[in-house]
């Protein structure tokens, strides 16, 4: 079993992005568009703070 933690879920304009966490890799986002593909880079952030800013939605 994984130790994710999800700590943010915003829905913009059809599109969702979610700031989330693992032991591996600290916080992270992944961006779903409207037409399902996911959008989203390996970079490591420190906080949930800095990853929801990592990328704009739009």
């Amino acid at each position: 079993m994984s130790n994710i933690k999800v700590d943010t879920v915003l829905c913009i304009n059809g599109s969702v992005k979610i700031v989330f966490y693992t032991p591996g890799q600290c916080w992270q986002f992944r961006v779903i568009s409207r037409t399902g593909a996911i959008f989203g880079e390996q970079k490591i952030y420190y906080s949930a703070s800095a990853a929801l800013n990592g990328m704009a939605l739009r």
